[in-house]
C-alpha cells in the first residue's frame, strides 16, 4: 500500500469537507477501498481483516452521512496511524540487545524540546542565544526550511510523544498537516495592556505589576478546594488575583509551597483575564499569570498579553496540549505549496498561504488575524469555485441527449398533451416550449429558468 498516498487522500478529504472527492482515476471511496483492500504481510492476522473490514465500508461511502464519513475517516487515520507506528518500531528494532551503528550510517540528536509557554515562530532563532524581541510571530523566519515534514506523525514532535499524540488521535490529528489545519474556534484578546487604575469590569486586558504576597493554601470551607491569592501592584494601583484548584492532589503541602516560590516578592508579572468584581473590589477572573524579566520587557507568550486561540477539545485533550502541539508544527508551515499565483495574491491583497496559517493559530493582533482569515476564506470559495467548474466541464463532456432528432413518437405525445390543457399556447409559450426541446437534444445538459 502507498502509505503516504493513502495518508494525503485521507487529509484532503478531511479538510474539503467528506465530499467523496474525485480524483485523476478514481473516486476517494474507490481508491480507499482498492489501497485498504490489499494490506501489509507484516501486520497480523486481526490487523489485516480490520484493514480489510474498512475497505469494504469504503465501497459504502457514498451513502454514509456527513457524520458516518467523519467517523469512518478518522477511524481509517487511527488504524493507519497506529499500523505504521508498529510497523516502524518493528524496523527499527536492533536485531540483539546490543545496539550499534552501522559503519557508514550517521545517528540523527533527538529534536529539543519546545518551550510549552512561548511564542511560535517558524524556524527557531540560530546561534547559542538569540536576541530577545518584541513578542516574536510565527512568520519571521518563514524563508528558512524546516526540518519536520507535513505528513510526518505528531508523535515525533518535541514535546509530544505516543500518550499525547493518542490524545491527539481524538480529536482526528494524526499528523503535523491536521494540526496545521486545526483552525481556531474563537480567541479572546489579552494583547491590551493596562493599568490596574485603568480596570473596567467585562474588558479582557492584561496587567503587570510586582508581586507583594503570594499565598497557596487549602479552603477551611473545602479540603478539596485550593486557594492560590496573589496580590500585584504598579504605579497606579494594587490588585488581588485568585486561582482555584478543585481536587484533592492539590492539597499537597509540598505543591502549595512549589505554587509559592513561582511567585516570590518583588517578582514581576504579567495577568491576563475578565476584569470583574466582587466584594473586595476589582480582580480578574480566573486570570494567566506568567513571571517576566522586568514591567518594560516584551511579554512572550502563549497565554498572556496576546490573542490566545481557542480550539474545539473533546474529553481528555486540553487546550495547552493543543496549543503545545500546534506550536512544535507550525515549523512546516513553510512546507506548504500555495496554489495561488503571486499576481492573484497581489491582485486580491491576499498574504501568502505559511503565514495565513501561522497567524489564524497565534495573530499578534486583531488586524494580523483578520489577514490571515480573509486568505483562508478566499481559499475556500476558490476552490468552491473550481470544483463547481469542474464538475460543469465532466457534464458538458457527457452525451446527455434525452431526445432524438427524429423521434415521431415524441411528437405525437406532445400534442396528446396539448389536446389535454384547456387553453391553447400563446405564440411565446409556443417560442419556449420549442426551445426546451431543442435544449433536449443537445449533448450538454439544459440550464434554463422559465416563468410565467
Amino acid at each position: 500500500m502507498d502509505w503516504q498516498r493513502v495518508q494525503k487522500a485521507l487529509s484532503l478529504e478531511a479538510n474539503q469537507g467528506f465530499n467523496d472527492l474525485v480524483g485523476r482515476q478514481h473516486r476517494f471511496s474507490e481508491f480507499l477501498s482498492l489501497q485498504l483492500a490489499q494490506p501489509s504481510t507484516d501486520l497480523s492476522p486481526e490487523g489485516r481483516s480490520r484493514w480489510q473490514s474498512l475497505s469494504q465500508r469504503f465501497t459504502t461511502y457514498p451513502e454514509l452521512s456527513f457524520a458516518q464519513r467523519q467517523h469512518l475517516v478518522a477511524e481509517t487515520r487511527r488504524t493507519l496511524y497506529e499500523a505504521k507506528r508498529s510497523l516502524d518500531s518493528q524496523a527499527d528494532a536492533p536485531p540483539s540487545g546490543n545496539q550499534s551503528v552501522a559503519p557508514g550510517t550517521t545517528t540523527v540528536a533527538p529534536m529539543a524540546e519546545a518551550a510549552p509557554d512561548r511564542a511560535p515562530s517558524v524556524q527557531a532563532a540560530k546561534g547559542p542565544r538569540a536576541a530577545k524581541s518584541p513578542r516574536t510571530t510565527p512568520i519571521d523566519r518563514r524563508h528558512q526550511r524546516s526540518h519536520l515534514t507535513l505528513d510526518q506523525a505528531v508523535t515525533y514532535l518535541p514535546g509530544i510523544g505516543p500518550k499525547n499524540s493518542e490524545r491527539l488521535g481524538k480529536l482526528g490529528l494524526f499528523t503535523v498537516r491536521d494540526l496545521l489545519f486545526h483552525y481556531p474556534r474563537d480567541y479572546i484578546n489579552y494583547a491590551r495592556q493596562v493599568a490596574i487604575q485603568d480596570l473596567v469590569v467585562g474588558e479582557t486586558v492584561t496587567v503587570v505589576g510586582t508581586v507583594t504576597r503570594c499565598t497557596c493554601f487549602t479552603s477551611p470551607r473545602n479540603p478539596k478546594l485550593t486557594i492560590m491569592e496573589i496580590r500585584i501592584r504598579d504605579r497606579s494601583g494594587s490588585l488581588k488575583l485568585g486561582r482555584f484548584f478543585a481536587g484533592k492532589r492539590y492539597s499537597n503541602r509540598g505543591w502549595q509551597e512549589q505554587q509559592k516560590r513561582q511567585y516570590p516578592s518583588g517578582a514581576t508579572v504579567a495577568a491576563s483575564g475578565l476584569v470583574k468584581e466582587n466584594k473586595y473590589g476589582l480582580t480578574l477572573d480566573d486570570p494567566q499569570i506568567e513571571v517576566i524579566d522586568h514591567a518594560d520587557s516584551a511579554i512572550d507568550s502563549l497565554k498572556v498579553g496576546r490573542v490566545v486561540p481557542l480550539y474545539p477539545l473533546t474529553e481528555g485533550v486540553g487546550a495547552d496540549l493543543v496549543r503545545r502541539a500546534i506550536v512544535a508544527a507550525l515549523p512546516a508551515a513553510v512546507e506548504l505549496q500555495d496554489a495561488l499565483p503571486q499576481t492573484v495574491r497581489q491582485q486580491h491583497d491576499l498574504v501568502e498561504l505559511p503565514v495565513a496559517i501561522a497567524h489564524i493559530h497565534f495573530p499578534p493582533d486583531d488586524d494580523t488575524l483578520s489577514l490571515a482569515r480573509r486568505r483562508l476564506v478566499f481559499d475556500e470559495f476558490f476552490y468552491l469555485q473550481l470544483g463547481l467548474l469542474h464538475r460543469r466541464r465532466q457534464q458538458i463532456q457527457e452525451t446527455t441527449a434525452v431526445l432524438s432528432t427524429d423521434s415521431k413518437a415524441e411528437g405525437s405525445l406532445l400534442k396528446q398533451f396539448y389536446n389535454l390543457l384547456p387553453f391553447s399556447f400563446t405564440g411565446a409559450q409556443q417560442r419556449v416550449a420549442q426551445e426546451i426541446l431543442g435544449d433536449l437534444q443537445q449533448t450538454v445538459p439544459m440550464n434554463r429558468l422559465v416563468q410565467g
